[in-house]
């Protein structure tokens, strides 16, 4: 039996972790220290085909020495807000991407903590307010226009890597997504999965009470010829990457075996603590059903709510929606402590996740 030498041995291994050393180091170019302040500036996309402006932020790691300020929240109001460095110098480097997809009339406020997270960790994050179904801006015909939503994303993807004064900075083969609750709809209409208005009405005609089939009907979602080839378009955008898909609601309105042909790494998060009448049996768990299991990794942590996937709520902030809009004031129902405990729990997810893509 042959001996190894043990010094060639050593060698080997300080070979190895030269490599992997080698690789940490180009995934933190120029990073100076291991948490960079957020930088913000604003983004502002036109369309004059469409109509369909979309507006929103960019947050990016910086080393500026610039004053920092509080945005995206009141500490008087709802929200807990975030500190940003308003049109900081960006670090040096380049950076992963994620792309954020809001729900049903949020906003491209509504996971600012979840971009301090991730710039901390080098990442630029990117959200927008999709016109028709943000808070901001309901016009029902472009609610109406769901598959725009999926558009929407891949305008703001082409915006990053061309005309973007940062555009140098993106890594492109690490451009990912996360969707919550609507905005998870949309990530999976961009991971692959075909709209089909057979299977929906088909699955509404036996479950009329639930609420995506309410909401779709109300809105007028595929209710013509032409919106309907629309819908059922393939709306794939393949330079995302991966996605992490946020309690969605819509399971019901895909394709089964459009499902069934994701080949992208897909994080799916499912929320039992029910604040809003989605059923996970026809949604979360539904979906990774119909996923291969060689692309879905699913967490379903027990106390996890719907809507703590929103900011952090103030000390005031049930106390201010109680009085000003009550019908709304749920979303703050333990929306201090254990939302900031769930937060750190996802962030703690999906980290090692998109990490583990570019290792891969």
């Amino acid at each position: 039996m042959k001996t190894l030498n043990p010094i060639r041995i050593l060698l080997h291994s300080l070979l190895i972790l030269t490599c992997w050393l080698g690789i940490s180091n180009l995934y933190a170019q120029d990073l100076k220290s291991p948490h960079p302040s957020t930088g913000r500036m604003m983004l502002n996309l036109d369309d004059s085909i469409s109509g369909r402006t979309l507006e929103g932020y960019i947050w990016y790691p910086t080393h500026d020495s610039a004053d920092a300020v509080w945005e995206h929240g009141n500490w008087e109001r709802v929200w807990e807000p975030i500190e940003v460095i308003i049109d900081a110098e960006p670090a040096v480097g380049t950076f992963p991407v994620l792309l954020l997809s809001h729900g049903l009339f949020g906003t491209a406020h509504n996971q600012a903590w979840l971009a301090k997270a991730l710039v901390a960790q080098g990442y630029i994050v990117v959200a927008i307010n999709h016109p028709g179904t943000s808070h901001f801006f309901r016009d029902a015909d472009q609610r109406r226009e769901l598959w725009q939503r999926a558009r929407d994303i891949s305008r703001v993807i082409d915006y990053l890597t061309s005309d973007f004064v940062l555009s140098t900075s993106i890594r492109s083969d690490e451009i990912y997504m996360a969707g919550h609750s609507l905005g998870g709809h949309t990530a999976m209409l961009l991971a692959g999965a075909r709209y089909s208005s057979r299977h929906f009405d088909d699955f509404c005609v036996h479950h009329i009470g639930e609420l995506v089939c309410g909401l779709f009907n109300e809105w007028q979602v595929a209710k013509t010829e032409t919106d309907r080839q629309q819908m059922e378009l393939d709306w794939s955008d393949t330079r995302i990457k991966a996605f992490a898909i946020f309690d969605l609601g819509g399971s019901q309105s895909f394709d089964p075996e459009s499902v069934k042909m994701i080949n992208v790494p897909m994080l799916v998060f499912g929320a039992p603590r029910d604040t809003l009448g989605l059923d996970l049996n026809i949604e979360s768990r539904y979906l990774i059903e119909h996923l291969k299991p060689d692309v879905v990794t699913y967490h379903e942590p027990e106390q996890l709510g719907h809507f703590d996937f929103l900011g952090v709520c103030t000390e005031h902030g049930l106390a201010v929606l109680s009085a000003e809009e009550p019908d709304d004031r749920f979303v703050c129902f333990e929306g201090r402590e254990e939302r900031r405990e769930m937060h750190q729990r996802i962030v703690q997810v999906m980290m090692p996740f998109f990490d583990q893509i570019v290792l891969k």
